[in-house]
């Protein structure tokens, strides 16, 4: 699914217009993203957990030539699905 056919679904199921519906989709993006980039974890209670992690830093190969790289640290996202939702998918 794509992000307009989401934002159509979004649309019909709470009786509003898809211009409401895409800033509602976006403002819920935008306030994960907030969070997440401040280092804190977000709970939604019956859909999961978004939480970051640090990567540390480690040696890897480059594919092309094979010398040795480093691969730079970096912070991971996670996501812990709730059981309310494994339930439903499975």
């Amino acid at each position: 699914m794509k992000k307009a056919e989401f934002i159509g679904n979004i649309a019909d199921s709470a009786s509003l217009t898809k211009a409401d519906a895409d800033r509602a989709v976006s403002a819920v993006i935008s306030e994960i993203t907030k969070c997440l980039a401040n280092n804190d974890s977000l709970t939604i209670f019956g859909f999961g957990t978004f939480s970051t992690y640090a990567r540390a830093e480690k040696k890897g190969r480059n594919p092309q030539d094979g010398s040795e790289i480093t691969i730079p640290a970096s912070t991971g996202i996670r996501f812990k699905p709730a059981k309310a939702l494994k339930d439903a998918v499975n």
